[in-house]
């Protein structure tokens, strides 16, 4: 979200004033050409104006959709991280954003937490609400064991992905501390109230459900000295500023 305000007057600034920029080029060297040729050189000025307005104007309507999306993004983790902050008095370590590496490329769990009752591997999906299909609610999204069914159709978004940070965390900690622990994976959707017909090696919540399932659900019991070894561990990755 930084980088995209950095750059939002770039954006604008070059969609409204590169097109013009070629344009005049294009017709100042037009001037030089024989008189016969002048109306032509005018023609491919406008041409080039208004392709290159054209291209101006996708390019931006590309930047502000991304950003208008990382802007969903960033509200989704927010509210979970809000709603995870209430664990803090029971004694549960959080952590926003564990950088991990991939076989193909580096990613990142969106929330870690650790405590009494276990870790658990949070995974973010926020999506906005739309008009949905005849006889489905717009605000209902159902967990069937396979799919997600939204309003709109069904799809595994979000699924995939959580299992394989769920069983990167799993041998991270196993690698670092020798501690076998099971990571819950939970899928939250922020925004949405979310049916689970089935239950089972993941969870699918509402933002607002996550804390309950952390303390709750499939309890994996940590001492004082697990926790703090393995909250040492991923607070060594998340750390980007030394002391």
């Amino acid at each position: 979200m930084q980088k995209a305000d950095e750059n939002l007057f770039a954006y604008f600034f070059g969609g409204a004033f590169i097109p013009l920029v070629i344009a005049s080029l294009v017709l100042l060297l037009a001037l030089q050409l024989p008189k016969s040729l002048v109306l032509v050189g005018a023609a491919v000025a406008a041409v080039l104006f208004v392709v290159s307005t054209v291209c101006a104007m996708i390019m931006l309507l590309r930047f502000l959709n991304r950003r208008r999306n990382d802007l969903l993004g960033y509200l989704g983790e927010r509210a979970v991280a809000e709603h995870l902050e209430a664990l803090r008095e029971s004694g549960y370590r959080i952590f926003h954003d564990v950088p991990c590496e991939g076989r193909k490329k580096n990613f990142n769990i969106d929330h870690v937490v650790v405590g009494k009752t276990g870790v658990a591997a949070i995974e973010v999906k926020t999506r906005r609400k739309k008009k949905g299909r005849p006889g489905f609610e717009e605000h209902i999204v159902t967990f069937d064991g396979q799919r997600l069914v939204w309003p709109w159709g069904e799809d595994r978004c979000g699924i995939e992905q959580l299992q394989s940070e769920s069983e990167w965390l799993r041998k991270f900690i196993h690698n670092r501390t020798g501690l076998h622990v099971d990571p819950k994976p939970i899928l939250a959707l922020p925004g949405w109230y979310v049916t689970e017909r089935i239950v089972g090696a993941f969870r699918v919540a509402s933002h607002k459900v996550v804390p309950t399932i952390v303390r709750e659900w499939k309890p994996q019991p940590l001492t004082p000295e697990q926790i703090d070894l393995i909250s040492r561990q991923l607070d060594e990755r998340c750390r980007d500023v030394e002391d």
